[in-house]
């Protein structure tokens, strides 16, 4: 295993703080906090690294907010300054785990994300299904509460083995114990707060282990994961109902994650298999029902919006355009239609 030292001085130093703060403000600019830091940005990136040099740096608490896409989630917003730390961790820390992350793996990944990892589950159910030649079965598994029950010990255990470097280690165990979920104990820390960068890196990083088990440990080919979700496929039901306990022990001893009990499913792919926001069927993909409903209520409401003058018409186009660019990934013609014409309905009424 590849060791990697001297990593706290390439995350602090100027030139990676003023990078991180690029890429952070990218597309917050408008934001009335962002544009506070900037207005002495000098100053305040060369405060932070004098902190984060001088090891008197805190991450400063959150303000948690709740948003449904479409479930209710709590996100907690850290400041800017620790948010543009994060960008700082993740573009050095990132790189070092993610050779390490195996192909079938799409969450938070540059060249990944949702819409290739359902292409991937259609094709291996394809390819298994033969043209419905042959029976296709898919076991759909859900984490209960990830975010909220990551182990702050395994995690630093995780981290620690590759990097050797107490500096950066004492970095990582600042942001990651800025954060305490009402799953902690006072023996045990839990939880990544949904909202930061660096939450997306530890994810990842925590879940490779899983991952790693199921292709190396339990030698299964057929699999993809998307956060806590995830899927095998295979065309012998029994295979997969044998595989739920060992996945269960897995989570529990070597990681303290629980299957969430009600979303341990076994599907046949010509009854539909949900995943990630469409339904993947033999021939075809759809969208999910409560997706379709879901963007019928936000564009009404970005209508609603441009019409009292909050947005403008390109705004209100642009979101027209991204609903569609969302269809473009299923078998949608009729729904699409619906939802022209629906818009322009909307958009003329008085």
């Amino acid at each position: 295993m590849k060791i990697y030292k001297n990593l706290f001085e390439k995350i602090i130093s100027p030139e990676n703080l003023f990078l991180a703060w690029d890429a952070f403000k990218s597309d917050k600019q408008n934001r009335d906090d962002v544009q506070k830091f900037e207005w002495q940005l000098e100053k305040n990136i060369l405060q932070l690294q004098r902190e984060l040099k001088n090891k008197t740096y805190k991450h400063g608490p959150y303000i948690g907010f709740y948003i449904h896409d479409p479930k209710q989630r709590h996100i907690h917003k850290a400041s800017v300054r620790d948010r543009v730390l994060h960008h700082s961790v993740f573009s050095v820390i990132n790189p070092i785990f993610e050779e390490t992350f195996v192909s079938t793996s799409f969450s938070c990944r540059i060249g990944y994300g949702t819409h290739r990892g359902v292409a991937v589950l259609e094709r291996i159910a394809r390819r298994i299904h033969k043209n419905r030649t042959s029976p296709c079965f898919v076991l759909k598994c859900d984490i209960k509460k990830f975010f909220n029950t990551v182990d702050h010990n395994i995690l630093l255990s995780i981290l620690k083995r590759r990097i050797k470097d107490d500096e950066a280690v004492w970095l990582l165990q600042e942001i990651i114990e800025s954060y305490s979920s009402p799953q902690s104990t006072i023996f045990e820390k839990k939880g990544l707060p949904i909202g930061n960068l660096t939450s997306q890196l530890f994810a990842n990083v925590y879940l490779n282990e899983f991952d790693q088990f199921i292709k190396h440990g339990l030698k299964i080919k057929n699999y993809i994961r998307y956060t806590d979700d995830f899927a095998i496929v295979s065309d012998n039901k029994s295979f997969l109902e044998n595989l739920i306990e060992p996945i269960r022990k897995f989570l529990q001893d070597k990681l303290a994650l629980e299957l969430h009990p009600r979303k341990v499913i076994i599907r046949k792919l010509h009854r539909g298999v949900d995943f990630l926001g469409y339904i993947v069927l033999p021939r075809y993909r759809l969208l999910r029902t409560k997706t379709k409903q879901r963007i019928l209520k936000k564009l009404h409401k970005r209508v609603s919006e441009h019409k009292s003058g909050v947005i403008t018409k390109w705004m209100l186009e642009q979101s027209l355009q991204s609903y569609l660019g969302v269809l473009s990934h299923a078998d949608t013609y009729k729904f699409g239609n619906e939802l022209k014409n629906q818009f322009w309905f909307w958009l003329t009424e008085k």
